[in-house]
C-alpha cells in the first residue's frame, strides 16, 4: 500500500460515525447492509449515512451495490487487511513490541 492510500484511509476512519460504519459492515460480512439499516444502526440519518458511506467508498474502505432499488454497502476486507499490514510493516517495521501488542503473532 503507497502512503497516499494509507493516508486517506486513516482520514476517512478519523470520524466517529464513519469508524462505527466500519463496524458494523464488518459485522454483517459479505450480505453487507442498506445505507438505511446503516444509519439505523449508527445513529444517523439517511442522508448523513449516505454522506459518510460516500467518503469511506471514496477512501476504498467500503464498496457499494445496486441491488434493484437499494444499494448495498459491504466492507471492503482486502483494504483494510491492507492498511493494519501497513501500519505493521511499512510504519512500524514488525517490531516485537507493535506485534506482540496486536496479539496477531506470526499471521501477519
Amino acid at each position: 500500500m503507497i502512503e497516499t492510500a494509507a493516508l486517506k484511509m486513516f482520514a476517512a476512519l478519523s470520524q466517529e460515525t464513519r469508524l462505527r460504519i466500519v463496524r458494523y459492515l464488518v459485522e454483517c460480512g459479505t450480505e453487507g447492509a442498506s445505507a438505511g439499516d446503516i444509519g439505523k444502526t449508527v445513529g444517523a440519518i439517511s442522508s448523513r449515512a449516505s454522506f459518510h458511506l460516500a467518503a469511506l467508498e471514496q477512501a476504498g474502505i467500503v464498496t457499494s451495490e445496486r441491488q434493484s432499488r437499494k444499494i448495498v454497502y459491504r466492507a471492503n476486507y482486502e483494504a483494510l487487511g491492507a492498511l493494519v499490514s501497513f501500519l505493521l510493516t511499512d510504519c512500524c517495521g514488525r517490531h516485537p513490541l507493535v506485534v506482540a501488542c496486536c496479539d496477531l503473532g506470526e499471521c501477519c
